[in-house]
């Protein structure tokens, strides 16, 4: 298929977003009437004209990428004359299980078509609808442009449609889990398949001796409130001792959007009678390394960036880690030391986002270490093969 009729059908299946947003809402309406607004994963489920309108953007903004297939990577001349050539190509066939997040759906197709591979969707039962009237359209535009609408299949939301994916080996190149650990881990667990871990983030912000506070103050409530049910939300926030008398000034914001802290002993004692009660209460330890989703931040205090370090690597995730700090110093040490996917110094987790990086969309956010690491977009989308071009030589 060209460059030129992928991009066409990607502009396509945006304008057709943008034609039936009703149709799309009035489907995502029944997902969201089978569902309590107080469960965390309410947010993520909902579609909104808004974000259907943000969603046909970012298929337009993928389809306006470069195309990340037959890139050189690497090009080398042997003694022997042979041409080695390392060049992008699909993988293939992309399974992707992932649960109430329906704007995965168009990200995941757009993504895969743009890099030339099919996709096999396997949604949650939760937003079963709403998958279903996006794959629907999705396909109608296939039909219309006269290409095989089998490229995106949508499974069953059934946990034997679950097993069968799994154990696909040798027609499903390899399998994408979007969502949280328990999922992730269900997957790892149990796949015949190559895996690239996604989704679980428990995110940390330290504030150092020598953070500024009011830049503190912005990064705080925005990683924490931006949106709370995303992976890079904040989930604890690492405070030095040398500044407890400054945190509740640093947590004023968060009352203001209804923000339940859990404060170990010592910030407990500095926020009390200055943070509104009935939003604050004793951490417990299963409160730490806990992806909340919710108006829930547990604090720590530490005593020295490398207890804050050692927190980091006990609880975190490998998502996204912050710290806030003037000191160049610490700030390196931080950089160096943090084992994530991504590293801010005085900037929010809030950007860990494939269109924040400038990808266009995300297929996840990948916290393993071997293969793609972080935000996934199209060139993550690829793997590579070598290219030998001979004259005849032979090997002694």
């Amino acid at each position: 298929m060209s460059e030129e009729l992928r991009c066409k059908v990607l502009n396509a299946v945006a304008d057709s977003v943008v034609e039936h947003i009703d149709d799309l809402l009035e489907a995502n309406a029944v997902d969201l009437s089978q569902m309590d607004p107080a469960n965390p994963l309410y947010d993520r489920l909902q579609l909104t004209e808004k974000r259907l309108m943000e969603i046909a953007g970012g298929i337009r903004d993928v389809a306006a990428l470069p195309s990340p297939l037959a890139m050189e990577l690497e090009r080398r001349i042997l003694p022997n004359g042979l041409l080695l050539r390392k060049v992008s190509v699909p993988f293939g066939v992309i399974g992707v299980i992932y649960e109430a997040r329906p704007n995965v759906t168009f990200d995941v197709f757009a993504l895969c078509f743009k890099s030339g591979n099919a996709c096999i969707l396997k949604g949650g039962k939760d937003a079963s609808c709403s998958n279903h009237a996006a794959v629907s359209l999705i396909k109608e535009v296939l039909q219309q442009q006269g290409i095989a609408s089998e490229i995106v299949t949508l499974l069953p939301s059934t946990h034997e449609a679950t097993a069968e994916m799994l154990g696909a080996a040798g027609w499903i190149d390899v399998c994408i889990p979007r969502g949280g650990r328990k999922l992730i881990d269900f997957v790892r667990q149990n796949a015949r398949i190559p895996v690239i871990e996604t989704g679980a983030g428990v995110v940390n912000t330290y504030f150092d001796l020598h953070g500024d506070l009011e830049i503190g103050k912005k990064i705080v409530l925005n990683a924490k409130t931006r949106r709370v049910s995303v992976c890079n939300a904040l989930d604890c926030l690492i405070v030095h001792s040398g500044r407890l008398n400054d945190l509740a000034p640093l947590c004023a914001p968060l009352a203001d959007k209804g923000v339940s802290i859990r404060a170990d002993e010592r910030a407990y004692a500095a926020l009390d009678g200055k943070y509104p009660p009935a939003l604050l209460s004793h951490a417990t330890p299963e409160d730490f390394g806990t992806e909340f989703m919710d108006y829930i931040l547990a604090i720590r205090t530490v005593d020295s960036i490398d207890e804050a370090l050692e927190h980091i690597a006990l609880h975190g995730s490998g998502h996204s880690e912050a710290i806030v700090t003037e000191d160049d110093e610490a700030a390196e040490r931080f950089r160096g030391s943090v084992d994530a996917a991504c590293v801010y110094v005085n900037a929010p987790t809030s950007f860990t986002d494939g269109a924040q990086f400038g990808l266009g969309a995300e297929i996840g956010i990948s916290t393993q270490k071997l293969g793609p690491r972080g935000p996934m977009g199209l060139r993550e989308m690829t793997t590579y093969k070598w290219l030998i071009d001979g004259n005849g030589q032979t090997r002694p």
